[in-house]
């Protein structure tokens, strides 16, 4: 086979070249899938090549549709690391670097690429509790409903139908009244939609950045709060919406009122004045097309400081354990920087997490955020599990080339999700089918990244689109689904008992094209599992190649693997919708 040249890429930088603690680096290069059988790293210092020569083999660890990628950590002599690739076909083989493509490579280190030092101080390294955290998103105005004294005017029965502006009463003190039952699910950190004062029951469109909203308590609640969080190990992440504010935050109303005159006529976005012209019409920048939610100028030093003056204000006042940041890639980079330099002063395992839902690693180079929302992966999930748009080879081709993305350390700190306040309501994209919705929970809670489970989906809680997936949360134990919540609390403790399953290598062992099954292994140096999945409304087997050894199912004592064929391989039985958690024992691990 000739190699495909055109297909092979490498660049000394992002993804492909990252440096991990511990001072190694690693590195990734991708070949046209299916197309190389070997891969050899070659490196030393480029001021010594002779003697600091050495070789690493690849491993071909994930694939998409058109390429193979190829990775090795490995770590520098010196600190400096120059290398070059020897890339092997079947019936060829070319040795690959920064300038040159050939098949027979210099004697020195000329034209390498180069990986020039491993500074600590770049190193990316994301808060550490994160890849080991179970996240809860709480809905304030739905959840549960702590202090009556406080509710809006206008409240409704708990219960009842929501539409795109009534009120409920949820608040604080609710959820500081359920905190050992999110504590007895195993939840170790709640994500908050905004809890700052606002106009409406979602409270994005911001009137006071320093006040908790009258609705939900106030600053001493938020205080009690997170200290009795902290004390069950629960970590609490604000929602921030500094992209823009809301109709009626005070400066936004001096300059309605007052023009290009108010004090605080450049801290929006302004086209023209007046900001209504006379057809009504609106000529300042906002969210969306929404006129009541002003987008801030945040290249306004001004207004840059008034919201760093915020972050600083809630982790000093509240101990509050990170930020959520809405429409994160509509802010310009240079805010992020200072964002983050700023709260990692103040909290250094401050989670900095940021709403984007498209390639991100221009926001993830180790200078503003720590992770983003996995929205990509939350489609993949839904449109191979629950809505039966992609087949087995697709799905893995999807994700493969999603991880390819980012190094492993973002991944792992990725934020995953499958319903939220603005998608419908797993369960409802499930059409109800309790089986289905667990598959898809199963892969979530073991796949990389942090999980998160929205409000009520452990009980069964249904709902179309915003409003109808803004339910109450149904706390009376007869109308909630108990299979579904024992389901989510065994989850939860499974993941928290296997460190594979939240920090170990992730590859796919099986998922062929038109299929509906798939199997794939996390794997670290004390664990090995192998997970395999049925997204079929039948009953189905898989045949797959397993290392020797005994292996043991972890979720079902009751299902054991065939014997093994002649050539080593062993059958899965897989229910509809169903799954199997298989791993290795110590003893046979042990051996290899």
């Amino acid at each position: 086979m000739i190699l495909n040249i055109e297909a092979i890429h490498h660049q000394a930088r992002s993804s492909w070249a990252s440096a991990n603690a511990g001072q190694s680096v690693s590195i990734r290069i991708r070949t046209k899938r299916d197309d190389a059988s070997a891969v050899t790293l070659v490196y030393g210092d480029k001021y010594d090549w002779a003697s600091t020569l050495q070789q690493a083999a690849m491993d071909k660890w994930i694939s998409d549709e058109r390429f193979d990628y190829w990775e090795a950590s490995v770590k520098p002599p010196h600190g400096r690391l120059s290398y070059r690739f020897h890339v092997l076909s079947t019936d060829e083989h070319i040795w690959y670097a920064e300038r040159w493509h050939k098949n027979v490579p210099y004697e020195d280190a000329f034209g390498n690429f180069e990986f020039p030092y491993v500074s600590i101080a770049d190193v990316f390294t994301p808060p550490a509790w994160v890849k080991d955290a179970v996240f809860y998103q709480i809905f304030p105005d739905r959840f549960a409903n702590g202090d009556p004294s406080i509710n809006p005017k206008d409240v409704e029965p708990w219960g009842g139908t929501p539409t795109i502006d009534n009120y409920f009463g949820g608040d604080l003190q609710g959820v500081i009244d359920k905190l050992d039952y999110l504590a007895k699910l195993g939840v170790n950190a709640i994500y908050f939609n905004p809890l700052f004062q606002a106009a409406s029951y979602h409270k994005y469109d911001t009137i006071d950045y320093f006040a908790v909203d009258r609705h939900f308590g106030d600053i001493g609640t938020l205080k009690r709060l997170v200290s009795e969080c902290h004390k069950r190990g629960i970590r609490v992440m604000l929602d921030a919406v500094f992209n823009h504010a809301g109709r009626y935050f005070p400066p936004f109303i001096d300059v309605l009122e007052n023009g290009s005159a108010s004090p605080y006529a450049d801290w929006f976005l302004v086209h023209e004045w007046p900001i209504i012209d006379k057809r009504g019409a609106t000529t300042y920048e906002t969210f969306g097309f929404e006129p009541h939610m002003p987008k801030f100028n945040t290249a306004n030093p001004i207004v840059r400081d008034y919201l760093l003056n915020v972050a600083r204000f809630w982790i000093e006042e509240c101990d509050i354990d990170g930020y959520r940041l809405d429409v994160a890639n509509e802010v310009d980079h240079a805010f992020w920087r200072k964002f983050r330099e700023l709260v990692k002063a103040l909290k250094p395992d401050a989670y900095i997490l940021g709403e984007i839902m498209h390639d991100s690693m221009p926001w993830l180079q180790g200078d503003q955020l720590d992770g983003i929302m996995n929205y990509p992966v939350t489609d993949f999930i839904l449109k191979f599990m629950v809505k039966d748009v992609l087949d087995a080879r697709e799905f893995a081709d999807a994700v493969g080339g999603w991880m390819a993305l980012y190094p492993h350390q973002v991944n792992e700190t990725a934020f995953n999700l499958l319903s939220s306040h603005d998608i419908p309501r797993l369960l409802t994209l499930c059409q109800g089918n309790i089986d289905r919705m667990m598959l898809a929970t199963m892969f979530q809670f073991t796949y990389p990244g942090a999980p998160c489970i929205y409000y009520g989906d452990e009980v069964g809680l249904t709902g179309e689109g915003d409003p109808d997936n803004r339910k109450c949360m149904e706390w009376d134990e007869s109308r909630q689904n108990q299979e579904l919540l024992h389901f989510f609390a065994q989850t939860i403790a499974l993941r928290k008992q296997y460190e594979a399953l939240r920090s170990g290598m992730f590859r796919f062992l099986q998922a062929s094209p038109g299929s509906h099954q798939i199997a794939y292994e996390r794997k670290n140096d004390h664990e090995h599992f192998i997970i395999a999945m049925n997204a079929s409304p039948e009953p189905q087997s898989l045949i797959l190649a397993l290392p020797e050894g005994h292996w043991q199912n972890v979720w079902n004592s009751k299902a054991k693997l065939a014997a093994r064929t002649n050539e080593g391989n062993v059958t899965i039985q897989l229910p509809p919708y169903g799954f199997q958690i298989f791993k290795q024992t110590e003893e046979s691990s042990c051996k290899h």
